[in-house]
Order: structure tokens, then sequence, then C-alpha cells
């Protein structure tokens, strides 16, 4: 499947996968994910879901297909929204800040972008479900 981005939204994909920024042609002679002219990166705002708590909003981590925690971002609204639903609240945050948040948490990695999720787990029909993780 190929994914168009913008050339912000490759750039964050890149920093946070550690490849280059350019990429190799598409089958219509356009890049899959375009180079960023400035590479600046880590200062372009991500959407980062967090939940609701008794002092305003805290940071949602997951766990990868793998089974490690991680904390996710988003290079859009409309691709968190695609994943976690409309409803998902969310902030804006640089990766720096994401990272500097999912640490104490002993999280060390950030997916930007995942698009994998499973259906909610449910052992017992009276259980109440689980959030849906992203991949």
């Amino acid at each position: 499947m190929h994914l168009s981005r913008t050339p912000a939204e490759a750039a964050a994909v890149a920093a946070v996968t550690g490849t280059a920024t350019e990429s190799p042609q598409a089958g219509e002679g356009e890049p899959s994910e375009p180079s960023h002219p400035a590479g600046r990166t880590s200062e372009q705002p991500l959407y980062v879901p967090v939940r609701r708590c008794a002092c305003g909003f805290a940071l949602r981590v997951f766990r990868s297909p793998l089974g490690t925690r991680t904390a996710v971002a988003f290079t859009t609204e409309r691709r968190l929204s695609d994943v976690l639903g409309p409803d998902q609240p969310s902030v804006r945050l640089a990766l720096p800040a994401v990272r500097a948040l999912a640490t104490p948490l002993g999280v060390d990695a950030v997916s930007v972008d995942p698009q994998l999720t499973a259906p909610p787990v449910q052992t017992d029909p009276a259980d109440p479900p689980l959030t849906t993780l992203p991949g």
C-alpha cells in the first residue's frame, strides 16, 4: 500500500526510524516519502494521544506487536483518528517532548504513524472492553 506523505510527515517518520528522508521512487515516479528541505524534523509538532486524568492529561502508552511498551505520535490528526477513533483526545508535541514524557515511564520507543491495530481482547463477555492498541 502506498502512503502519500507531506514532506513534514516523511521527515517525522524518518527522524524516529533513523532512515534517510529521501526515498526510492514510487510506481508513478513520485517519491513515496518526500524529503524535507529544512531537515529539522524533531521540532515538527505531532499529534500525541493522551488520556484525561485528575491533573489534566497524561500520555497514553501502548504495546507494539512484539509486546514492548511504546508511546505513539501521528503526523496528522486524521491518521490519529483513523487508528484510535475520532473521540481520542490528543495534544501537539514535538518529538523530543514526547520522548521526555515517555522516558520516566520506562518507555524508550516512540512509534510514529502506527497503522496496525488489534481488536480489544475479552476473555469473559462480562468484562469491560480493553483499549485497542496501535502497532
